[in-house]
């Protein structure tokens, strides 16, 4: 006995469910791993713009913690403000004591370096020369550097340099101004190290 099977091909009506479904989940597909590579890429961005903010800030500090006597006799600390600050320090490999100043210029924070020169050596008519350190600042109205004696107490405007025995930097900072706010607050302290003032407030 022979037995006859018939088997029958996708109809018209069935390939195009079949082509529609099959675009469909492709385009879904596609939308999702697009969405995770932006998501992720945006992460990877602020993860890295944060972490380069926070080491600018720390760095920043460390200058100031080694603030000396300048290589004119200079007292360590030239000025004080909410914005910005001026001090004499060796921040580089060589030997030499330079003009550091830290100074907030729109939303972004830079660090001036002036060098001395001549015989006696001055800081005067000498070029200073300027570096980013972190940019898109939204501080708005919040102190930039805040000043304290040696008890610990805040100072206020206008600062009596020879009281100040520490700092602090609070930078808030929009990693990337494009995108929704994301506003980070990072912060830094230093004891000025070689400045013990014995002047009570």
């Amino acid at each position: 006995m022979r037995f006859t099977f018939y088997t029958r091909g996708f109809t018209l009506i069935e390939t195009l469910v079949v082509a529609a479904l099959t675009a469909i989940v492709t385009v879904a597909l596609g939308g999702l791993i697009q969405y995770f590579y932006k998501t992720n890429a945006y992460v990877l961005e602020q993860t890295q713009a944060t972490e380069s903010a926070r080491r600018s800030i720390e760095s920043a500090m460390a200058d100031l913690r080694e603030a000396s006597y300048g290589a004119d006799g200079s007292y360590p600390l030239m000025a004080a403000a909410t914005s910005s600050v001026t001090f004499y320090a060796n921040i580089d490999s060589d030997t030499a004591i330079e003009r550091v100043r830290y100074y907030l210029s729109g939303t972004t924070l830079y660090r001036g370096t002036t060098k001395a020169s001549g015989n006696p050596p001055s800081y005067a008519g000498q070029p200073e020369v300027a570096t980013l350190v972190v940019d898109n600042i939204r501080n708005g109205t919040s102190t930039l550097f805040s000043y304290f004696d040696s008890a610990g107490n805040q100072l206020s405007d206008p600062i009596n340099i020879s009281l100040v025995a520490s700092a602090k930097a609070r930078v808030m900072t929009d990693v990337n101004p494009n995108r929704a706010p994301e506003i980070f607050t990072l912060t830094g302290n230093a004891t000025l190290r070689n400045v013990r003032s014995t002047i009570k407030p």
